[in-house]
């Protein structure tokens, strides 16, 4: 008997028009994995609400969810609460909404061992550290006395995936589990969702955008599109060979792991999703697609049919389609950015927060002792300089301090020391007046879009409100201008009306993008701009970028964790570890040998496969003071000058500095991006 069986299952929301989810059947077997992709907003999260009842009780379900052979959809919601609490865990897309911010992390993930397993609260709250550590959590005691505002986006998440495993469900739903974690950090999550998998025969529903870890983790993938399943099979048969045109269309659109040229756009799907899909007219992909033949049997209804290898596709034309167009389109406008004087130049810029407390011996009338808040460094004496129309992308793990450099960058959080200049003018000496008219000129996109935005204002309100705030566009034509800024991020005009709760988690990422760009500024820090999109709008948004880096000289501070998003826009790249740069220099150069042995370390973590057998690497303890903060995770640690010894950036050639005591060798001359021995990612 299968652990989960989805036997015709539809989804109507309350006054929508059409199904989120139409017919959709499928089964997964106990220690299975099946991977969910497709757009944001083709319903894959509805079926996993489906599953979880986050649905409200007006949303019609129909179909059946059968879990270890009951049917879930039937069932009230107090009989299903237990099942779902210790027998189905979640983990949900935004961490910063999931968790109690009122809540300490530890406290949240033993509440499901308190109240299903009726573990005893000091037996619960040392499961939990542990649970962390597992995580890879450096100092788990002590994320476990956190709140949520203290950590990281990344950190978050992995404490959303350690409260999904507390209880040892036979079920684990993931909805876009790793949206928020860097390469490594991923790569030792997926390694330890793998041994679950093999040791406690845990079954994975994952949903993701991301193709590369679908395949490295899932047995069988499914591909929605506007509610449908369009295709069904083997992971690796699917993603390697697929047979409907939007898995093509999806599969080329993946930015490669190289320097692109910037001249070029990723590939990408036309158009979007229809907002009202009618398939009983034909097929949904029809208006999109690149071999669309309406003689073919295109206009008339399709069902999900066995073709080749056993797998299920949802198209007349499969088994005689070729690979999807891969040319690369020019871009509209040619390069502008020329290096010269620096629009942002940041000088030996410092960040430290309040961490735990020590104790200090004074004196008043004689010795005393006085406890004070230990100084934890977030950003530590960082220089760095963007230029006009350049992009400058920031790439490290989680918590290593680039969403803080952002901000220091934008005056959103005042610094501990340092200087941050723009267009020559200090920040930390603008008047309030000048302050004003540099925000217009300098906009940021948040990683957190669920809370950037107010939930009590329609999308066209929140897109209103800079063009009013800074008095950029008459009252009669705002409307325009809104629905004009909607179109260049793909939404549909009339999105204006829609509130944040309604969009799916792309589609507010593209909302904060647009309300970024609607004071027409001229430096944009995008904070994981393209971190919740599906590969063919993540490549539609970079090529936006890039079109509006050349096309007004826009200068981009990327921070991300996407190594191959930052390949593909950025001009130049610098890795950050515990608050310094350790490598600076061309795209093309950072990203090919000689690298700082942390850089390597970030690309061998886009890994082909999973080996289960490895067990997760431990958290490293952060190394003391003096010495290269790297030292104690490299893997060429050269001993005492490591240790006592910070390495200063050294100038390599070709405009690359590493911050490394390896006698490493000069750079040679770029690669062409084609040649047999690139560095790509599949």
């Amino acid at each position: 008997m299968s652990l989960l069986t989805i036997r015709n299952l539809s989804v109507r929301y309350p006054g929508a028009a059409t199904q989120a989810v139409r017919d959709a059947s499928f089964t997964l077997e106990a220690g299975g994995s099946l991977g969910i992709v497709g757009e944001s907003g083709s319903g894959k999260s509805s079926i996993a609400g489906a599953i979880l009842n986050f649905l409200g009780a007006d949303t019609r379900i129909d179909g059946q969810i059968l879990f270890e052979g009951t049917d879930l959809v039937p069932m009230p919601a107090r009989q299903r609460r237990p099942i779902l609490g210790r027998r189905i865990g979640s983990v949900f897309q935004d961490p910063f909404t999931a968790l109690n911010p009122a809540l300490r992390i530890g406290a949240q993930i033993a509440e499901p061992m308190i109240r299903h397993l009726r573990m005893p609260k000091p037996e619960a709250a040392a499961r939990a550290v542990a649970l962390l550590h597992d995580m890879g959590m450096q100092r788990p005691a002590e994320v476990a006395q956190a709140f949520p505002h203290q950590l990281s986006g990344g950190m978050k998440q992995r404490a959303l995936i350690a409260a999904a495993l507390a209880c040892d469900p036979p079920l684990l739903i993931l909805d876009e589990p790793t949206t928020a974690l860097d390469v490594t950090v991923e790569a030792q999550i997926l390694q330890l969702l793998a041994r679950l998998r093999e040791q406690k025969r845990i079954a994975l529903l994952f949903i993701s955008h991301n193709l590369g870890i679908v395949r490295k983790l899932c047995d069988n993938v499914a591909v929605m599109y506007a509610s449908q399943l369009v295709e069904l099979g083997d992971a690796r048969r699917v993603l390697d060979r697929p047979l409907h045109p939007y898995s093509k269309g999806l599969l080329a659109s993946r930015p490669p792991l190289e320097a692109a040229s910037r001249g070029s756009r990723l590939p990408s799907i036309p158009g979007q999703m229809p907002q009202y899909p009618a398939p009983e007219q034909g097929c949904v992909f029809l208006a999109r697609c690149a071999f669309a033949d309406p003689a073919s049997g295109c206009a008339t209804p399709q069902s999900l049919a066995t073709a080749e290898d056993g797998h299920a596709v949802r198209c007349w034309q499969a088994n005689r389609l070729g690979p999807w167009p891969r040319l690369r389109e020019m871009l509209s406008h040619g390069p502008t950015f020329t290096a010269g004087d620096a629009l942002l130049n940041i000088t030996d810029l410092r960040k430290s927060y309040a961490g735990g407390r020590s104790w200090q011996l004074g004196w008043k009338r004689g010795p005393v002792l006085r406890r004070r808040a230990a100084q934890v460094p977030a950003v530590n004496g960082i220089s760095l300089s963007v230029s006009p129309g350049e992009v400058l992308g920031l790439v490290g793990e989680s918590g290593c301090g680039k969403s803080t450099t952002g901000r220091l960058a934008l005056r959103l959080t005042e610094p501990s020391g340092g200087s941050v200049e723009f267009d020559g003018a200090d920040l930390a000496l603008m008047a309030p007046a000048t302050l004003q008219a540099f925000r217009r000129q300098a906009q940021i996109v948040f990683q957190n879009v669920g809370s950037s935005l107010n939930p009590r204002l329609s999308v066209g309100e929140a897109l209103e409100r800079p063009l009013a705030l800074f008095d950029l566009v008459p009252a009669e034509q705002r409307r325009a201008r809104v629905e004009e800024l909607l179109e260049m991020v793909r939404l549909p005009r009339d999105y204006r009306t829609r509130y944040p709760h309604q969009l799916s988690g792309g589609e507010r990422q593209r909302v904060a993008i647009a309300r970024a760009l609607a004071t027409e500024p001229r430096f944009v820090v995008c904070d994981e701009p393209v971190s919740a999109l599906d590969v063919s709008v993540q490549a539609a948004i970079v090529n936006l970028l890039a079109d509006l880096r050349d096309r007004f000289g826009l200068a981009y501070l990327f921070i991300s964790h996407d190594l191959a998003v930052v390949a593909q826009l950025s001009d130049r790249i610098a890795v950050m570890y515990r608050g310094t740069i350790c490598e600076t220099g061309p795209a093309a150069e950072v990203l090919r040998p000689p690298w700082h042995p942390y850089t390597r370390m970030l690309l061998d973590a886009v890994a082909e496969e999973i080996d289960p057998a490895v067990e997760p690497p431990a958290p490293q303890a952060a190394h003391g003071s003096g010495g290269c903060v790297f030292a104690a995770r490299c893997p060429h640690h050269l001993g005492a000058i490591c240790d006592r010894e910070a390495p200063p950036l050294k100038p390599m050639g070709g405009g690359l500095s590493i911050a490394c005591h390896l006698d490493l060798p000069p750079v040679a001359p770029v690669r062409n991006s084609t040649s047999p021995d690139a560095v790509t990612v599949r």
